[in-house]
């Protein structure tokens, strides 16, 4: 038995240790794609806290979801933030399952580059979205007599651009349509659902999505709308975006290591190079594809 713990734990290390080196030369050629996604991340915090200053607490809106759905209260509220962890976690630690199982249908690289794309662009509509027109927030420290609905004058730009986390984004005002909890839910449910191999999962994956949809709403963060708008908003994102950049071809034959565009003349060389290699009997080594991409 220790013999055998002791084999297979060498040679779950190699396939560590071959993964990280596969992913650490795709990052270098991908990095600046990584980094963007995250340093928008920031700017999107930024945009939210800036569009608080200029919340003005009133009436909740008249809303069909709070008709239908019993109100939680203040003290259930950690419900849909739970719900909204298990979910990022859950598929944070899934793109990372090259590195550890033998079955791989993507590099962890490639899947958070596709990702942080749809983010990105989802994210950019929800910022334009919130700044064209402000609703009084439904959340309980948004309503009137709350010391939390309003923020003090800023006393420089540089106040506006510290985010204070985690408190800034909890009890964060006024970014309401559409909602950020739900771009995340649905980019990662998406994205299992086009690259997940057990299909229990993406039922299941759904099955979260709209329970936490509803638990938002019930919860009084967010308008019916807001919850809405997210569902169609993310998915027509999604779908353009993967119009846009090409597939992430299958690890087994050969995975492309090329996320954004390419133009044509660069895609039909590639394809007679590999032609001849195949007709010769040679196998076709993603290696070569990226050398070429660092030449062009």
């Amino acid at each position: 038995m220790t013999l055998y713990i002791g084999r297979e734990a060498s040679k779950l290390w190699k396939r560590i240790c071959a993964e990280t080196s596969a992913e650490s030369n795709l990052f270098i050629d991908n990095w600046k794609y990584i980094i963007a996604g995250f340093v928008f991340q920031y700017i999107h915090g930024v945009a939210a806290r800036g569009v608080h200053y200029l919340h003005r607490p009133g009436p909740t809106l008249q809303d069909l979801g709070f008709f239908l759905l019993p109100e939680l209260g203040q003290d259930k509220a950690y419900i849909s933030e739970t719900v909204f962890m298990f979910v990022f976690l859950s598929f944070f630690l899934w793109t990372f399952h090259p590195f550890v199982f033998k079955v791989k249908k993507f590099y962890t690289v490639q899947i958070w580059c596709r990702v942080l794309a749809y983010l990105v662009v989802s994210q950019t509509l929800r910022i334009f979205t919130f700044y064209s027109t402000q609703l009084p927030g439904p959340n309980y420290h948004c309503r009137p007599g709350s010391k939390l609905a309003r923020l003090p004058e800023p006393d420089g730009v540089l106040e506006v651009l510290v985010i204070n986390f985690p408190q800034g984004v909890i009890y964060g005002c006024g970014d309401l349509i559409f909602s950020s909890h739900m771009i995340f839910t649905l980019v990662f449910v998406l994205t299992y659902q086009k690259y997940g191999t057990r299909r229990c999962i993406k039922q299941f994956g759904w099955s979260i999505a709209i329970i936490q949809s509803l638990l938002i709403v019930a919860s009084r963060k967010h308008y019916t709308v807001d919850v809405v708008v997210a569902w169609y908003t993310v998915n027509l994102v999604v779908f353009f975006v993967d119009k846009k950049l090409p597939e992430l071809s299958g690890r087994t034959n050969g995975s492309s290591l090329i996320l954004l565009p390419l133009s044509t003349k660069d895609k039909d060389k590639w394809t007679k190079e590999e032609n001849h290699k195949l007709l010769n009997g040679n196998s076709v080594n993603p290696a070569d594809r990226d050398l070429q991409v660092r030449s062009a």
